[in-house]
Formats: C-alpha cells, structure tokens, sequence
C-alpha cells in the first residue's frame, strides 16, 4: 500500500552542542559562559558529538554531558576551569583528548561507557576522583595508567569484567582489591568502600594464585 512509510517519523537530527547550550540558557535565564556549573545531560534527542561551542565555556568547573549519544571526546581547549568532567552514559571507547583540560580536571565520571582502555587518563596529574564503572575493563595492567596519579583518591570499577569475574570484589582484602591497590596504592576509597591500612600493606607483596 502506498501509506507505508509516510506514518514514520523520520529519525530527529541530533541536538548540537551550540543549541543544548542555548536550550540551558533559556530554561536557566544565564549566560554559559558566566556559569560554574553547565549540565547538558540527557538532551532529546541525545547529542552525538562534542563540538568547538564547548570551547566558549570558559568559566565552566563542572561540566555534564551525560546521558547523550556522544563516541568521541573532543578536545576541551578553552575550558581553563574545568574541574568535573561528567561523561557517564555515553558510547565513549576511548579516553582520547584530555590534554586541554590536563591541568586542571579533578574529578572524571565515565561510568557506562565503552571503555577498554585507560590510556590517555595517566596526564591528569590533579585528578582525585575516577568513575569508571560498568565499562569493559578486563585487564588489571591497564590499572598501571593510574600508578603516577599521586592525588588519586577514590576509583569505582564495579561492573566492569575485571570486577564482575572476581570472586567476592567487595570483601575487605579480596585478591581483586588486592590487585587494584597493588596498581594503586594511593587510593582511600574503591567501590565506595574505604581502603584499609591492612590492605594496603598486603597488596604491596600480592602476588595472585596461578590458576588452575
């Protein structure tokens, strides 16, 4: 019948990042490039991509962009500020240009993503607070990018395979803490539970059973 296709709705353009940003002024009645704090979560339709209208948000220290549709992360030139980079609920894969904000950033939320790998975080010498939960994170080594940040406070992995396949992760001195802390001695807290002064001890000499 000639009526198919007339009835579907053509799929809705994503939203930019130029008119979340307006659509935030609107319903905030500010300007975003005054503003500390610019949440453009969740936009509908979702955002795809992380563009150059980021780069006028120069007073910006907490920024969200959680809950969209975006693959890549875009260089943050300009954001001079930016301390909490909220990214969760994206299709990110890579940590890729993070050198804009470097400097800077403190806190990286990116739980329920893609992510494998954790290359290209190792430059965030400030950063205390890495959410990274519910990725796919399968490897223990890829732990060692975090060795070097000595302001590393807190580290959420739950959900990802190298948590998921340990057996009991979240019982004090469980090899799979024992592993994390080997790799990063200077966290306070993992998976929301605080990291003991035994535990530490013990993951400096951890050397896991070799599987059968």
């Amino acid at each position: 019948s000639g009526s198919v296709g007339r009835g579907t709705m053509a799929t809705p353009k994503p939203t930019t990042c130029k008119e979340a940003i307006k659509k935030f002024e609107t319903a905030k009645g500010v300007k975003a490039a005054e503003e500390v704090k610019v949440l453009l979560y969740a936009q509908v339709p979702p955002i795809e991509k992380m563009d150059a209208a980021l780069q006028t948000l120069t007073a910006c220290e907490h920024l969200s962009l959680s809950t969209n549709n975006i693959e890549k992360i875009q260089p943050l030139t300009g954001l001079e500020n930016l301390k909490i980079l909220s990214l969760g609920k994206n299709l990110i894969k890579k940590l890729d240009n993070l050198d804009g904000v470097a400097e800077t950033l403190e806190e990286l939320w990116i739980s329920y993503n893609l992510v494998e790998k954790l290359k290209g975080v190792q430059q965030l010498t400030k950063l205390r607070v890495l959410y990274a939960s519910n990725n796919r994170i399968e490897d223990f080594d890829e732990l060692n990018k975090l060795t070097e940040l000595s302001k590393l406070e807190e580290l959420l992995l739950v959900g990802n395979p190298i948590f998921t396949e340990a057996e009991e992760p979240n019982a004090e001195g469980s090899d799979y803490r024992l592993m994390v802390l080997k790799r990063v001695p200077q966290l306070m807290k993992l998976d929301g539970i605080p990291v003991t002064s035994e535990e530490r001890e013990k993951a400096a000499t951890f050397e896991p059973a070799p599987e059968e």
